[in-house]
């Protein structure tokens, strides 16, 4: 769906004093079909500047891309007639009630069905009770929902999201979450700018850490192998010294520890090495009440990469 290599852009000095910037800087990405990609980083990172280049809407500095096959700078029409946009400000006009709105775009699309379209999307995003008010009277959820609507009116294969729930309350944030996850069961590929390190650990399949260069491309739970490694946590009825001993003294267990009345054990491979963990345990008279896998938050592996000094290492790419 999108493969770039080399994307670079960079913004010339304007003033007096003022230097050029730097925003993109020699980007390698490929975006499988069917995939919800994440890209997280601080303001000023690079990720709107990115989403603008992929979706034809600015012009790269240096490299090449393809979005849904067509090459970035010879068929931007065609990628921008290809695709769903979700800006961070909806740009919806305030004056024309919800229907009128959305058949706007529709029309702008060359949408065959436009009434079906319209309803199919207020339907499917709870706005149908609204649709005959004034977008500018609606919430802010609300008219993030309509501007949703408004990028998938087409039924374009990719869509871009930038922000989707930024400032939204929890209900409105739930929801917008919940129709991201049912796209990603209709196959849709989903290009998903977040701050909200919470969503993008449930709603992305890999992410993306980006200071103008990628720090890494990764899975949230290979990010967290990687950097902590595979950890399990044992709470025992009667926990004892000696049970801590006696695990630490196995081949396969790299660090164990107690913490808050259970063990927290690092293991080679959890789903191996876990049954022969709980035998060794039982065999000396523990009473196991539970076995659960220890995450760390996505927020840790965020701020542990982010924070790191010096170069970003390379990014790898799963195929």
């Amino acid at each position: 769906m999108i493969r770039a290599t080399g994307l670079s852009k960079r913004f010339p000095a304007f003033g007096k004093g003022s230097h050029e910037t730097l925003a993109v800087d020699s980007i390698d990405l490929e975006v499988h079909p069917g995939e919800v990609f994440g890209l997280l980083g601080p303001n000023g990172a690079g990720k709107t500047t990115m989403v603008r280049m992929l979706c034809a809407l600015i012009a790269p500095t240096a490299g090449q891309a393809w979005v849904n096959g067509f090459e970035l700078g010879r068929e931007n029409d065609r990628i921008r007639a290809s695709i769903g946009v979700l800006t961070e400000s909806p740009g919806l006009y305030r004056k024309l009630d919800a229907i009128a709105n959305l058949s706007f775009f529709a029309k702008l699309y060359g949408v065959s069905d436009i009434p079906g379209q319209v309803d199919k999307y207020l339907h499917m995003l709870g706005l149908w009770e609204s649709r005959h008010q004034l977008a500018g009277s609606f919430s802010k959820g609300m008219r993030q929902k309509l501007a949703i609507a408004r990028a998938l009116l087409h039924e374009p294969p990719l869509v871009f999201l930038d922000e989707p729930t930024a400032s939204l309350d929890p209900e409105a944030a739930r929801v917008v979450r919940d129709f991201i996850d049912e796209l990603r069961g209709q196959g849709r590929t989903i290009v998903l700018c977040t701050h909200n390190l919470d969503e993008a650990d449930r709603l992305c399949d890999r992410i993306g850490l980006i200071k103008q260069r990628f720090i890494c491309v990764d899975s949230p739970g290979r990010l967290r192998a990687r950097l902590y490694g595979s950890r399990v946590r044992i709470r025992l009825e009667n926990l004892t010294p000696a049970h801590l001993a006696t695990v630490q003294k196995l081949p396969f267990v790299r660090e164990a520890s107690e913490a808050d009345g259970a063990l927290s054990i690092r293991l080679e491979d959890p789903e191996r090495n876990n049954p022969e963990l709980v035998r060794t345990l039982v065999a000396t008279g523990a009473s196991v009440q539970y076995v659960e896998e220890e995450s760390a938050p996505l927020e840790s592996v965020y701020f542990d990469l982010m924070g790191r000094e010096g170069q970003p290492e390379k990014q790898e790419i799963p195929s």
